[in-house]
């Protein structure tokens, strides 16, 4: 018998406030050295469109900030496990920000947003340990991971990880690109079982570059010139195109040997979770991994995407991605025993983190 972390609920929130593309007509975007792009609005709105792929994005209300949004999935995800909150040996939260409030963009990261979810779910136990973790948007992938190694070693039997972010507080309303940015949580629990068998997260795989890679997404200031917060750096800033060619090049190859590990081929896996950041780009990394396996054609329904509606939230895409299917809320999509799914991510680092799941 071994050990091994399976997951055991699930939970997700998904702020109310639909924002659609549209409704940045009124924006006016500026390039990175303050001077104007020269493209209406309208022309920008439809390239962003064809770029990423989004529609429309979700954006928390005024009251809330990113310790609100994770303390609902965890609250629900506690509700789906039927385990008892005190039996929680850790509490990890992943997020880039912190708590942010409505109209400022200052991020507010003590007390830990670990600790402000314990909070307010009540939690008396104090060998229940919370704290935060940052790695970009991997940062839930790399909890489960850390996690994972947690329970391995008997240190743990059941672990909460939320993914919580409110990007749209850090968003520079001249910058197109904060255009793919959004609000969300999701959050999973995981729980030490034993078995005979490989169950729950038998791999995984990452790697972090930062020796020309580490300022593809930095915190800066507006580009307009103008702009009241103009001295404020703290407007999430990327270098899409070089992000671009960095993740074409590098996440098939770490989801392959990631899969490897697993002792699987990819006619193995049933889904690939992925961050979900650009549509263009993803649909470029599952083309790139089928090839690396000298396939030229990529199953409609290996790669869930809900980016169309839900624009990027960061650390929370993926645990929300993975809640939607378990309960059955993304139609065309769903979990069976037996199926082996890859959880994948990339982001500011530049990080890139996998681990391979069996159910």
């Amino acid at each position: 018998m071994s050990t091994y972390s399976k997951i055991v609920g699930s939970g997700s929130y998904i702020p109310e406030i639909e924002v659609k593309n549209e409704d940045f007509l009124k924006n006016i975007f500026y390039n990175t050295d303050g001077s104007h792009n020269g493209a209406t609005t309208p022309e920008v709105l439809e390239k962003f469109y064809n770029i990423t792929g989004i529609q429309e994005r979700r954006y928390a209300r005024e009251d809330q900030k990113a310790s609100d949004l994770a303390f609902i999935a965890a609250s629900r995800a506690l509700e789906s496990s039927g385990i008892d909150k005190e039996s929680l040996d850790y509490i990890l939260v992943a997020h880039n920000f912190g708590d942010v409030s409505a109209n400022t963009v200052a991020p507010q990261l003590m007390p830990s947003l670990a600790a402000r979810v314990k909070h307010l779910l009540k939690i008396e136990n104090p060998k229940t340990v919370a704290y935060d973790i940052l790695f970009g948007c991997p940062g839930w992938i790399q909890a489960m991971i850390q996690a994972n190694y947690f329970i391995k070693s008997g240190d743990a039997k059941r672990v909460l990880v939320i993914g919580a972010e409110t990007l749209s507080r850090v968003c520079d309303p001249h910058d197109r690109d904060s255009m793919i940015y959004s609000d969300g949580a999701g959050a999973t629990i995981l729980e030490a079982v034993e078995s005979e068998s490989k169950t729950g997260i038998i791999s995984h795989s990452v790697r972090n570059d930062t020796l020309n890679e580490a300022y593809f997404l930095w915190s800066g200031a507006s580009h307009n010139p103008d702009f009241q917060n103009r001295d404020r750096d703290f407007y999430i800033k990327m270098h899409g195109h070089k992000i671009y060619e960095y993740v074409i090049s590098n996440v098939p190859q770490l989801v392959k040997e990631c899969i490897e590990k697993a002792g699987l081929g990819l006619k193995d896996i049933k889904k690939v979770l992925i961050h979900q950041a650009n549509e263009k780009m993803d649909e470029a990394i599952a083309k790139r991994l089928f090839r690396l396996y000298g396939e030229r054609q990529v199953p409609d329904d290996i790669m869930p995407m809900i980016i169309k509606k839900m624009g990027n939230n960061s650390v929370a895409t993926v645990p929300i991605l993975y809640d939607m299917i378990a309960k059955g809320e993304l139609e065309g999509h769903q979990f069976e025993k037996g199926d082996h799914v890859v959880f994948a991510s990339v982001g500011a680092g530049m990080s890139i983190n996998a681990f391979v799941y069996q159910f």
